[in-house]
């Protein structure tokens, strides 16, 4: 098979991502139904938490059971490890480091104004007013501000991303996930297991249209337009097409390994900003059963790729 036509065909495998991500645009549905959404995406993000954490190791499993059977490579097993850990934390806390000193602001913050008489309100009571406003919302501050010993303000700032935001941030932390898919396919290829590899774009094809519900999740409340949809499905879905690229001109277990560990870390970034807004809006059943059925969409869709023998 030509290289021009695995590398179109990884692009392709990558693309299908754009199959799921209409779910952006069920604006009418009730309330119930975008929340079961959003967690279906959870749901999809947890397994590829979990798919992503056991690939990244097993390259590691490997190099450990040489060390442990002919007492060597001891170096290999610390940089890979290193690059496993180093990868989750710069995945992990990069993104809040990110949302806290950066995103934060240029995010308009919802201001909520106490009023009381000066002759009335004390600053002790003012303060508790302002105590109890921060308290309503973890990811939010409150400050008190005396103006002319008339008027006490308390203003609070949103610290929750916005939903345009998280999905940016769940086609990022994707789109490292299959950077690492598309290595798998050009290594496949360049090492001549062109049915392999072939098998294995279909395999993720598939299993990217369930990571296309994960990106359109938290969109279902949010107007947005088909330029922005583009835009995120090119994010999630593009790094396929430079990782088959990649993989067919060298193989490299550090950068699928340093790659997996950034997609995981980025990963539960995002499920846990997916629950915390989940938990403000519906009840435990729908959480729940949305985090069931994304999981198994991705289990399934991935039981497809490991029958392929990937």
């Amino acid at each position: 098979m030509p290289t021009g036509t695995i590398v179109l065909l990884g692009a392709f495998a990558g693309l299908t991502i754009y199959l799921g991500l209409p779910l952006a645009f069920l604006k009418k549905a009730p309330q119930s139904f975008k929340t079961f959404a959003s967690m279906l995406a959870a749901g999809v993000l947890v397994f590829l938490f979990y798919d992503v954490i056991s690939k990244g190791s097993e390259p590691i499993n490997s190099a450990m059971e040489i060390l442990s059977q002919k007492h060597t490579g001891a170096s290999t097993v610390f940089l890979e490890a290193f690059l496993m850990i180093v990868g989750f934390l710069v995945g992990l806390l990069g993104l809040v480091y990110f949302n806290k000193y950066i995103i934060a602001r240029y995010k308009p913050g919802k201001r909520v104004i106490i009023e009381a008489d000066s002759a009335e309100a004390s600053p002790a009571l003012v303060g508790a007013a302002a105590s109890k406003a921060a308290m309503s919302a973890q990811t939010e501050q409150a400050q008190t501000v005396a103006t002319g010993g008339a008027m006490a303000t308390a203003i609070k700032s949103a610290r929750t991303p916005s939903p345009k935001l998280l999905a940016l941030m769940i086609a990022i932390g994707i789109g490292l996930h299959n950077f690492s898919e598309g290595l798998a396919i050009g290594q496949s290829a360049a090492t001549g297991a062109l049915s392999l590899a072939a098998i294995l774009i279909i395999g993720f094809g598939l299993h990217n249209m369930t990571e296309g519900f994960g990106i359109a999740g938290p969109l279902t409340n949010e107007t947005v337009s088909w330029k922005f949809i583009a835009l995120v499905g090119l994010i999630g879905g593009g790094p396929t097409f430079l990782g088959t690229v990649v993989g067919m001109a060298f193989q490299s277990d550090l950068l699928f390994i340093l790659f997996l560990a950034l997609a995981a870390g980025s990963i539960l970034y995002v499920i846990v900003e997916l629950l915390a807004v989940a938990k403000r809006m519906a009840s435990n059943e729908i959480i729940m059963w949305g985090l069931f059925v994304g999981f198994m969409l991705g289990y399934i869709t991935d039981l497809i790729v490991t029958y392929a023998g990937a």
